[in-house]
């Protein structure tokens, strides 16, 4: 075989067998790559540490959802954090009224980045049938949720139900997205909502 590179009497081939090394392990690093997301992924996803607010009926389902007969602890998320500096999933459950809004979104602010929201029992997704004026009709107008969990109140399997949801999320978004862009995404999806209930 001929080499067809250019004389060079300084010996200097102007970086080109590193770029056929590297062209060379292009498959293997990227393969490399694909698995350390997906292994980054799922540690994420299997090791969820919920932040509870619970206000009202819905904080008892709550807690039998963390009891053994449910066992969270199977999908990694029975480990629950009392300070929004631990925690990376807040689970709202119960009624949420205007002055406890401020306290919500201070919370949800100082939590580590990714962070999640699951929405669960029909008072704190819609409002319930709370039609008043000192009731928020949905978290979502302040802070952006992740997984909506249905009911008044839901059971602790549709928590679950609910927490495997959020699970496939994680999977889907991988390791690699950038959430400071995600955050801002979702932030400007709140502000665009019309905060004025008639």
């Amino acid at each position: 075989m001929v080499d067809k590179r250019p004389e060079n009497p300084g010996g200097d081939t102007h970086g080109l067998d590193q770029v056929v090394i590297t062209t060379k392990l292009n498959p293997f690093i990227k393969a490399l790559k694909e698995a350390g997301q997906k292994t980054a992924a799922w540690a994420r996803r299997s090791s969820l540490f919920p932040y509870t607010f619970g206000t009202a009926c819905c904080g008892i389902e709550l807690m039998a959802y963390m009891a053994s007969y449910t066992d969270a602890a199977r999908f990694g998320a029975e480990v629950v954090r009392f300070s929004p500096r631990q925690a990376d999933c807040m689970i709202v459950a119960g009624t949420i009224t205007d002055k406890q809004v401020p306290i919500l979104k201070m919370i949800y602010d100082q939590m580590l980045e990714p962070k999640y929201v699951i929405s669960m029992g029909v008072c704190a997704c819609t409002g319930g049938f709370y039609r008043a004026y000192h009731v928020v009709q949905g978290i979502d107008e302040f802070i952006p949720v992740d997984v909506y969990v249905a009911g008044c109140p839901p059971a602790p399997e549709s928590l679950l139900y609910g927490l495997m949801r959020l699970q496939e999320r994680i999977d889907k978004e991988g390791a690699d997205f950038n959430t400071r862009e995600r955050l801002k995404q979702r932030m400007a999806e709140v502000d665009a909502r019309p905060k004025d209930l008639g």
